[in-house]
């Protein structure tokens, strides 16, 4: 299995499996995973360490990178909706 983790083109393959299954289940959560998996191809084509614990640890940290900064950027694209604090039915 370490063998196959070491190669870039796994990365990518998971990360376009993973965009597919955002578009039929969309929520944002595999996006992170799949920007994760992207980034990881990235990694080890220039940097491939043997131990699989650390790759996946790898890609776990680079996945909640990639989550939160999605996170900041739908948050600024926000719908403007009005937020009522006070009911006009109140005296």
């Amino acid at each position: 299995m370490a063998a196959w983790l070491t190669l870039w083109w796994v990365w990518v393959c998971a990360a376009l499996a993973l965009g597919v299954v955002e578009l039929l289940l969309p929520g944002w959560i595999f996006l992170g995973f799949a920007l994760g998996a992207l980034a990881m191809a990235l990694v080890v084509a220039f940097w491939a360490p043997g131990n699989v614990a650390l790759l996946l640890a790898v890609f776990a940290v680079l996945s909640l990178v990639a989550w939160m900064a999605l996170r900041v950027l739908f948050k600024r694209q926000s719908s403007g909706a009005r937020i009522v604090t006070r009911d006009i039915n109140e005296n």
